[in-house]
C-alpha cells in the first residue's frame, strides 16, 4: 500500500471503529508512549538490558506499526500528506547530506 492509501485506511478505521480522533496533544502523548515501547524492546534485544519474563513476548514489528499508526493519525488530523512530506524531506536530505556522510571519517 502507498502512504496515501495508509492515511485513508487509518482515517476510515478511526471514523468507523475508533469513533473519532483523539486530540493532537493526546496523540502526541500516545506517540511518545509507543516510541518508549520500541525503545524498551531495542534496549533488550540489541542493547545491554535483559528481558523480564513479561517482556519476552514483545513484538518489535507490532510496536513499530503502532508508532506508524499514531504518526499517520497526527498527519491526518493536521492535514499533512505524508507521501508528499516524505518526498520533500528526502529531497532536502539529498541536497544537504550528499557528501556529508561520505566524508565522515567515523563512518
Amino acid at each position: 500500500m502507498t502512504i496515501k492509501e495508509a492515511q485513508k485506511i487509518v482515517d476510515n478505521w478511526i471514523t468507523t471503529t475508533g469513533v473519532r480522533y483523539f486530540n493532537e496533544l493526546t496523540n502526541m502523548a500516545i506517540l511518545t508512549e509507543e516510541v518508549g515501547e520500541v525503545a524498551r524492546i531495542m534496549a533488550r534485544k540489541y542493547g545491554e538490558q535483559s528481558f523480564k519474563e513479561s517482556d519476552k513476548s514483545a513484538d518489535l514489528a507490532d510496536e513499530l506499526a503502532d508508532v506508524l499508526f499514531v504518526v499517520i493519525c497526527l498527519a491526518n488530523q493536521t492535514g499533512i500528506d505524508l507521501e508528499k512530506a516524505l518526498i520533500k524531506n528526502l529531497e532536502k536530505k539529498e541536497k544537504r547530506d550528499k557528501n556529508r556522510h561520505k566524508n565522515n571519517p567515523k563512518l
